[in-house]
């Protein structure tokens, strides 16, 4: 069976545990979009990780880890933290690269801060990864696929064209050192050698698998917010993140796709741009971060602050909606536990009119939120594992979320570590 676990909101919902539990289960784990811009953390016997671009069942010895057609493939990042889980003294984990994956180029990176630098104020907040750079090259046709490293002249030819045609931005438009197509043919023939280990034919591969019967997870990264179609437009990824978007991203038939978990924080946080209806600020924002996930809200890649907000109800359904999720998974839970009383967003008030449904940019960028108040439940929750044995105003609050989201909250996570965990 194929199953599919992605973000309901902005991303950072708190992925990495419930992924790292469901991976535990698979025989094969999927990352199929992005690049290594966002990360999971994920906390075991072996210690605390931040995985950007590997899937998270590399900790697994009994499973294989795909990185597919549909992910922005930085080479000698893949190579790094395959390396850094080896010293920290995790297995060499089983690897494979689609031979369709399009390698994130040395000037992807170059060209994602030019950018960002000449829009000064009204820049996208990119994490500066490449990854806006990357799909650009890739569906204007002009990327290079890994499949292409292992043809060297038709290569150095595509190369030589690259560098005429990027070296008049480079120029004319960011006023930066140009490219040298000497130099960028031997990078890429360095990544060849770095990446040749593990390029298979992925999408063969996994007809193979769905023929055998066996448990595969698509991992998704970011969440459905900053989806290029369904997004906060244009304050968005350059990827689908949705869970549609594995058959596309991994090789898949989308019928073989019968699970979608949708994870969903118990409150709202976001790192970069945009519209954030539940928005706070000040003390109470910097509390808020400062109590939530492991040592606080912070980027798993950048390391940048985020953004903090409450449990927004509007978005979190659409999310789920546009997702397709068959049920939910509820995160960090238990940093609310300091709260005498908790603020759920139930509707956005828009020129006076008040709406349950999520709105495109425009609209959403005049919302104001319309709050519901649930008392809170002012204990410790952390070491629970039975549902019923919740607060009875913590259970209030999951209910009053489910209700919300119209899917079903099969899971609630009150800790950081791998088990502390609800299946209800």
């Amino acid at each position: 069976m194929v199953r599919a676990i992605v973000g309901a909101n902005w991303g950072d919902e708190g992925k990495g545990k419930i992924t790292d539990m469901l991976a535990k289960e698979s025989d094969v784990v999927i990352r199929y979009q992005g690049g290594s811009n966002a990360g999971h953390t994920i906390i075991n016997h072996y210690g605390k990780f931040a995985l950007h671009l590997l899937p998270s069942g590399v900790f697994y010895g009994h499973t294989t880890n795909i990185i597919g057609n549909g992910v922005a493939l930085n080479i000698p990042y893949l190579a790094e933290e395959i390396d850094s889980l080896e010293k920290r003294g995790v297995p060499k984990p089983k690897v494979y690269v689609s031979d369709r994956a399009q390698v994130m180029m040395p000037y992807h990176m170059l060209m994602d801060a030019y950018e960002e630098e000449r829009l000064g104020g009204k820049s996208f907040g990119s994490t500066k990864s490449g990854i806006a750079p990357f799909y650009s090259d890739k569906y204007a046709k002009t990327g290079f696929q890994v499949s292409e490293l292992f043809y060297p002249d038709p290569l150095w030819e595509k190369v030589k064209a690259t560098c005429e045609y990027k070296n008049v931005l480079l120029e004319h438009l960011y006023h930066k050192p140009l490219l040298v197509a000497e130099e960028l043919y031997a990078t890429l023939l360095s990544y060849r050698d770095m990446v040749a280990p593990y390029v298979q034919d992925v999408s063969a591969f996994l007809h193979g698998a769905i023929k055998e019967g066996k448990e595969i997870l698509l991992e998704g990264q970011l969440g459905a917010l900053k989806d290029p179609d369904h997004g906060i437009y244009p304050m968005v990824t350059s990827s689908s993140t949705l869970a549609a978007f594995g058959a596309i991203g991994a090789g898949l038939p989308p019928y073989e796709i019968k699970s979608i978990t949708a994870v969903v924080k118990a409150y709202s946080s976001a790192v970069g741009a945009g519209a954030f209806v539940t928005e706070i600020f000040g003390e109470e924002a910097a509390e808020l971060r400062n109590r939530g996930g492991d040592g606080g809200e912070y980027g798993a890649t950048t390391g940048r602050p985020r953004r903090m907000g409450w449990f927004d109800a509007v978005a979190s359904r659409y999310g789920c909606r546009i997702q397709g999720a068959t049920e939910a998974a509820l995160t960090v839970l238990d940093v609310l536990g300091y709260l005498d009383e908790l603020p759920v967003c139930v509707g956005y008030e828009v020129d006076g009119e008040v709406t349950g449904e999520f709105p495109t940019t425009g609209k959403l960028m005049l919302a104001k939120p319309v709050y519901a108040m649930l008392p809170g439940w002012k204990c410790e929750i952390r070491g629970i594992r039975e549902y019923g044995k919740l607060p009875e105003n913590c259970r209030r609050y999951i209910e009053f979320i489910e209700r919300e989201l119209e899917v079903p909250i099969r899971l609630v996570s009150n800790g950081p570590g791998r088990d502390e965990i609800i299946v209800r």
